[in-house]
């Protein structure tokens, strides 16, 4: 490190360079490091007197590079943002020691917590917080560790592993299923008690698209119990309240406990899945790599 201060005289020097360098400009690099452009100029001429090489070819609006500017530019650049990536990563481990899992309320509720004792028995030393939101969350911008999303798994800006596929099939309590003794085809499903979701913002399927896939003639009525988040869905499905769409991986925990029962039979399975999303660009932190495998490892075993 000496001998590389010795050839540069200053690393502030390469920070000019840098600026310079991408913007085309002395003056764009002035404005962009909060300095007059004449400090810029001087910064350049006593890197490249130091380096004894002539860096930039000067013109009247713009700069380009020389041949050794470039070779120089290409293995600052690469430094640099090799740096930049690691101090942010310390810097949001140091920000942000705990990791956030944000999804909907049902996949919280249902999926996420009843395998939360495992992944502390697993992880003893990971503070694991669940955010439920009711629309899909911008990772990057609100500094959420993982998030779960349903999709084909590409969205910008986001690596994805799938979770669960999208499977769904009716689901009722118990004695409702039991009591509906008319219920020998999908075609008679539409002539029960149908618990609707309507989530405000969140695209999900509804009861017109599965008996579309089903080939079932069908009429949204006007009446009918309306609610807006899965989980309150559920809850009505389990008071006995009708037929709700049974979303596999959330509600088979349900049904091993005997509040919920399904027609496997009359399942669609839609295409789309529920997948585990993280930021592309900004690196996890230790503990939330940890967490994520961990819920990978869960989807492979599933």
């Amino acid at each position: 490190m000496q001998n590389l201060w010795k050839l540069v005289s200053s690393p502030r020097h390469l920070l000019v360079f840098e600026a310079a360098a991408r913007t085309g400009s002395f003056t764009r690099a002035a404005r962009e490091l909060n300095v007059q452009q004449p400090a810029v100029s001087a910064a350049i001429k006593q890197l490249e007197t130091s380096l004894g090489v002539q860096l930039f070819v000067r013109a009247h609006r713009a700069v380009t590079l020389t041949h050794a500017g470039e070779r120089l530019y290409n293995d600052v650049f690469a430094a640099f943002e090799r740096i930049h990536q690691t101090a942010r990563m310390l810097s949001t481990q140091g920000a942000q020691a705990h990791v956030t899992l944000s999804a909907s309320t049902a996949f919280a509720h249902y999926w996420m917590v009843p395998r939360l004792a495992d992944f502390h028995r697993a992880h003893p030393g990971i503070d694991l917080r669940l955010q439920t939101s009711e629309r899909e969350p911008d990772i990057d911008a609100e500094g959420i560790s993982l998030g779960i999303r349903r999709g084909t798994g590409t969205w910008p800006g986001c690596d994805s592993h799938l979770i669960a596929p999208e499977i769904i099939s009716p689901i009722a309590a118990p004695r409702v299923m039991a009591s509906a003794v008319n219920l020998k085809t999908v075609a008679n499903l539409p002539h029960e008690n149908l618990i609707h979701l309507e989530e405000p913002v969140r695209e999900r399927p509804g009861w017109a698209d599965y008996f579309s896939y089903w080939k079932v003639p069908y009429s949204e009525p006007k009446t009918g119990l309306r609610l807006n988040d899965y989980a309150l869905v559920l809850q009505a499905a389990i008071a006995g309240e009708g037929f709700a769409f049974g979303w596999h991986h959330v509600t088979d925990h349900l049904l091993r406990q005997g509040l919920l029962t399904r027609r496997d039979a009359w399942a669609w399975e839609t295409g789309a899945g529920f997948y585990l999303v993280w930021s592309a660009t900004t690196p996890l932190t230790p503990q939330a790599e940890k967490t994520r495998d961990w819920l990978i490892s869960l989807a492979g075993r599933a």
